[in-house]
C-alpha cells in the first residue's frame, strides 16, 4: 500500500510519503518523513514478513530527531520492492542490500532501528557500514546461550533439516500457496484476533492503533494476489533460525566487532525473544544499553510507540 501522502489515510501519518528508488536495477519502496535537518537520518528495519508500514505510529515521533527512512526489505510478504533473486529474503543478503540502499540515497550518517529479524540484519549492515553512529535492536534475533549439547544437534541434525526442508516447503507453497492464503483470509478476522498473526507477539494489543490494525490487516488481504511471497518468508525464517543456532559465528562476530553505540529493547512479555538471550548478548557487550518493557510483546513499537520513541531518544 502506497500513499504520497500517509495523511490521506490518517491524520496521525500526515507528511509521511511513499517514494521509490531504484538501487542496483531494482525497485526499493520507502517511506520517508523529513524532520530535522542536519541530524543523522534514522533508518528503520522492519521485522522479518512485515513492511516499513510497522513503523507507522513511531516514525513521526522519530522525526523530531532527524530525517526518517523505512524500506521495505525484499522478500516481503505485502512490501512493494522486487524480489530480485531466489535468496534475497536473507538475513546476509538483505544487509548487503541495506549498504546498497544507503549508498544510491547517499546517507552519511545514519541511527539504525532494527526490531526483530531487522535486528540481526541491522548487525550485520552496521558492523561494516561506518555510516552507523548509533543502533537500536529491538527484541532481535540474535544467538543466545546454548549447551554443547544444544549446538551440536544443531550442528549436525538442524542443519541437515534445514538443507531438506527449505526446498521442499518452497515448492509446496509454491503450488499451494495461493489455497493456504484464502482459506486464511475467509475468516475476515483482524491481525489482532486470535490466529489473526499479530496474537502471537503476545503483549497488549488493544494499545496498538485502530488504524494501524486496519492498515495490518488490509495488507494481509493483499497478500492473496502474491501467494509466491511465502515461499520468500520460508527462505527468511531458515536464515534466521541459521543465525541463531546453526552458523552462529559471523553473527557472534558481528556482536563482538560491531562499532556503533548500541541500544537493546525487550519487552518482558515476549514469547520468541527470551530474558537468557538479552542476558547472553550483554555479557558479550557489556557496553551496551538496555530497556525493559513491562507487559509488552515482540510487537512492543507498536503497542508502545511512545515509550520507544523516548526511550532511544535519551
Amino acid at each position: 500500500m502506497r500513499y504520497g501522502d500517509w495523511g490521506e489515510r490518517s491524520a496521525r501519518w500526515a507528511a509521511i510519503r511513499s517514494e521509490t528508488v531504484d538501487v542496483q536495477g531494482a525497485s526499493v519502496h520507502y517511506l520517508h518523513a523529513r524532520g530535522r535537518a542536519g541530524q543523522p537520518v534514522q533508518l528503520l528495519v522492519h521485522p522479518m514478513g512485515a513492511t516499513g508500514t510497522f513503523w507507522l505510529d513511531v516514525i513521526p515521533l522519530l522525526a523530531a530527531q532527524g530525517p526518517v527512512i523505512a524500506p521495505d526489505l525484499p522478500g516481503t510478504f505485502a512490501g512493494h520492492t522486487e524480489t530480485p533473486h531466489p535468496r534475497a529474503a536473507t538475513a546476509h543478503v538483505n544487509a548487503r542490500f541495506l549498504q546498497a540502499f544507503t549508498r544510491t540515497l547517499g546517507l552519511e550518517r545514519l541511527t539504525v532501528h532494527g526490531w526483530s529479524m531487522g535486528g540481526l540484519v541491522s548487525l550485520l549492515f552496521a558492523r561494516r557500514a561506518r555510516a552507523v553512529e548509533r543502533l537500536v535492536l529491538t527484541s532481535p534475533t540474535l544467538p543466545g546461550p546454548l549447551t554443547r549439547s544444544e549446538a551440536l544437534a544443531w550442528q549436525t541434525l538442524g542443519r541437515l533439516t534445514l538443507a531438506a526442508a527449505v526446498p521442499a516447503l518452497r515448492g509446496t507453497l509454491r503450488l499451494y500457496g495461493r489455497r493456504l492464503l484464502e482459506a486464511k483470509l475467509s475468516r475476515g478476522d483482524p491481525v489482532t484476533a486470535p490466529g489473526g498473526g499479530l496474537d502471537l507477539a503476545r503483549g497488549d494489543l488493544t494499545r496498538v492503533s485502530p488504524e494501524l490494525v486496519a492498515l495490518q490487516t488490509e495488507e494481509r488481504q493483499e497478500m492473496r494476489d502474491q501467494p509466491g511471497r511465502m515461499a520468500d518468508a520460508v527462505v527468511a525464517f531458515a536464515s534466521v533460525v541459521s543465525a541463531m543456532y546453526v552458523d552462529r559465528r559471523p553473527v557472534l562476530d558481528a556482536i563482538d566487532q560491531v562499532r556503533a553505540r548500541t541500544l537493546l529493547l525487550w519487552g518482558d512479555q515476549d514469547p520468541l525473544i527470551e530474558r537468557s538471550t538479552v542476558d547472553f548478548l550483554l555479557e558479550r557487550r557489556p557496553d551496551w544499553g538496555l530497556r525493559v518493557f513491562e507487559g509488552a510483546g515482540h510487537l512492543m513499537p507498536m503497542e508502545l510507540p511512545a515509550a520507544y520513541a523516548e526511550a532511544v531518544s535519551a
